[in-house]
Order: C-alpha cells, then structure tokens, then sequence
C-alpha cells in the first residue's frame, strides 16, 4: 500500500461492485462479504484466502526462475514483496499496542520488536528506498515464506480476540486491502516479466472472463446535476483519500456505456499510425487487408478478441484516441456519477483514467497509513473502477486509484465523455 515506490506505488455506506458492474461476475460477488464492514469471522477467511494466493504467485515467480527481476521504476524484488507483506501485517496488528483504536491511533507510542531481527530495516515501505530493495540481504524463499506465516498466525490469534467495533477491525481490514493491492501489483509484474500465471485458477483464469464484460454499448446521457463527490459513511472502513464528502456540479454530458474496445482502438491506430500499444503486435490481413492483432499475455501470444476493453494504455495515449474522434475523458466526478447512477454503466474490465488530478477532497486528514495518499497528491491522474485482476474486496465505485501518467504495465483502459 503506498502501491509502493515505484508509483511511485508500486508498492502498493457505498455500493457494492455487484450493483454496479454488469459483468459475469456480478451474482458470484453479491454473495460475498461486504470487506469494508467484514467481521472477524469474514476477515479471517478473507486474509487466509489472499494469502493463498499470493503464495501461489510467488511459487509461479519461483517456477519461472524469476525471483531475481531487473531494476525498474514499476518492479519490486519478489523477495521483497513477499517480505514486506508479513512486515506491513505485524507492523500494524502484532507490533501495534493501539491496533484497536483505528484511525484515533497514536503513533508517538513504542511498537514491541519485529518478530523477523532486520525487519524494519528491509521491508519498510517508507523508509526503505525504493533502488536499494535490489541490494538487501533478503530472506530466501523458505524463510520469508514462514516469515509470512508466523505473521499471519499472529494476526489471526489477535484476531479471534478483538472487538467488534469499526475501529478494533480497522487494521485488520487495512491489511487485508493491503495485500490484495500487493496481489493485483504481482500480477501485473507477471505480465511484464512473461511469468506464466494462466494455470492458477484463484487469481488468473477470471481474468479473460471480467475482460469480456460487453454487455452495454453505446452511449448513457446525464443531464445537469448536483454530485456528491467522496464518502461520508460514519461505518465501515474508508480510505483517507475518499472521505471529505462535497457537492460538485455537473453540467449535461455523455459518456460511454463501456471501456473503448480493441476494435475501437486498434482502428485509430490503423487510421492515425500511431504506435500500437505496450503487449500488441501485428500478426496479419484477412479479407480485404483488414489488419489482425495478438496480444501478449503471461508471455504467450494469443488472438485479440476486438470486443474486449483495450488496455495497458497510458495517460497520453488515451488522450490523443480522445482528441482524434472530439471527445475527452470524463473526470472523476462524472465518471462515478454515471457509476452510481446509470443502470447501463458496465465497469470492472479495466482501470480507467479520468481527466481529474489525484487531490485531498476537502477537510482530508491522513489516516494512519500515512504515505498511502498524502505523498502522491497533486502528482498523478485519478483512475476509477477495476481491473481483471483486481480482487473483490478492493471493488467499489468510491475507489481512488493513482498511477503515474506514463505507466502502461497496469490493467488500464479508458471511457470516453462528451456533451
């Protein structure tokens, strides 16, 4: 959670994704817990299933003989990450004596000692540059792994004894949304890397079928209206960034039913000339010269389908496809508007770039978790909405993701908005 370094996050009562998003995932997701109110019970089973699948990951990372990544801004060591995830969870719940006062924690007070000896002085995400990941003595793959599960077991015993109230389960959510953004950060990692992924049912083999999500198109029409822009919910976890609930007027637009597909978008490459996007080639002409494409997934070069969402789009990428057909991107506000509001509004394919800078709403103060959004500020583009990857409890139309405007190795995508 600060999506961490590299983003430099690579380090990394509102609706529930299932009234919102038209995908085939919506029933599935409306049986699950609401993860920002979960209780003990559900947070127990949320942090071990996570867990499963982080280790699942990182043994695909083993498999590959990837533990060793080169250097980039978006990358983080594999050893590292899976490190810092036992860190962050001790750092917070073990380590805490206030982990039961939530965001009215005091961190003037002394935390007990890492149960790892060099813990604080390899996985701390705010302390730790993010270049000198690549030249710590880590702990090697057996040993971080029970590193993880010494941590975890911890978690769960103070879990098991904790109150019931918003602010005993706040850490408890905190690291469980945690390691979800860890788990989406691992997997876009793969897709740089060409770290096969396609054999593991929990995390991967939904992917294609969330991108596939094309059952609204065209346009939705809102007409002037008085927006509620951020959360005020008085329950449940909230990220710092969200609150700060305030009126913004939008005067009548349009804006797409779906993310611009890959028919949509390879045609303004074919027309324009421009550069294809990051994981697409060429691959030949059928009737007529029409062109076809492959993209790269896992490392495997597979068919295009041109009714899925485009994706792995920079900030400047989509705004040239949106000068070039005279529309523009919506900004944060319209976008959850239409969200929250238009039954047609089909999200959860892609992340989605908006035309609004990542700022405090007003009245923010920081949570806890202090470089999780007051560092980025002012820095980055807001993207709304979610990825394939993106687990479920992270899903909500409320969510603020910040990403710098040149990253293309993320699940991002775009929607177009116009009067």
């Amino acid at each position: 959670m600060p999506r961490n370094a590299a983003n430099n996050r690579s380090d990394h009562s509102d609706r529930s994704l299932a009234a919102n998003d038209a995908g085939p995932h919506a029933a599935s997701l409306a049986a699950a817990p609401d993860w920002r109110h979960a209780n003990a019970v559900q947070l127990a089973a949320g942090l071990r299933a996570i867990r499963q699948q982080t280790l699942q990951v990182f043994d695909a990372y083993v498999a590959a003989g990837a533990l060793h990544v080169p250097y980039k801004e978006e990358f983080n060591p594999p050893l590292w990450e899976l490190g810092h995830l036992g860190w962050y969870q001790e750092f917070w719940i073990g380590r805490n004596p206030q982990r039961n006062k939530g965001i009215r924690y005091n961190d003037a007070l002394p935390r007990t000692a890492s149960l790892q000896a060099h813990g604080d002085s390899w996985y701390d995400s705010s302390n730790v540059p993010h270049a000198s990941r690549w030249h710590l003595q880590l702990l090697e793959a057996d040993a971080c792994k029970a590193y993880l599960a010494a941590t975890l077991e911890q978690t769960l015993a103070l879990l098991a004894t904790a109150g019931t109230g918003d602010d005993e389960l706040y850490f408890y959510r905190l690291v469980l949304l945690h390691e979800a953004m860890h788990l989406e950060a691992a997997i876009y990692m793969a897709q740089a890397l060409g770290v096969p992924l396609g054999h593991l049912p929990d995390t991967i083999n939904t992917i294609a079928a969330r991108a596939g999500n094309t059952c609204a198109t065209g346009q939705l029409s809102i007409q002037n209206t008085a927006w509620t822009l951020g959360s005020s919910a008085t329950s449940g976890f909230v990220f710092d960034n969200e609150l700060g609930a305030h009126t913004v007027q939008l005067a009548a637009f349009s804006i797409d039913a779906q993310p611009v597909t890959w028919r949509e978008y390879l045609a303004y490459v074919h027309s324009t000339g421009c550069a294809l996007p990051r994981y697409v080639r060429l691959a030949g002409f059928v009737t007529h010269g029409a062109s076809t494409y492959e993209q790269q997934v896992f490392g495997q070069w597979q068919a295009i389908d041109p009714q899925q969402s485009a994706v792995h789009l920079g900030h400047a990428e989509v705004l040239a496809y949106c000068a070039h057909v005279g529309r523009r991107l919506p900004t944060e506000a319209e976008w959850e508007c239409a969200a929250m509001t238009q039954p047609g509004f089909a999200w959860g394919q892609v992340w989605e770039w908006t035309a609004s800078t990542f700022a405090p709403f007003p009245g923010f103060v920081t949570h806890p978790y202090r470089d999780y959004s007051e560092p980025w500020f002012h820095t980055r583009p807001v993207l709304r909405g979610a990825c394939a990857a993106t687990q479920h409890m992270l899903r909500s139309p409320k969510y603020r993701n910040y990403f710098m405007p040149q990253r293309t190795d993320i699940y991002a995508g775009f929607r177009t908005c116009g009067l």
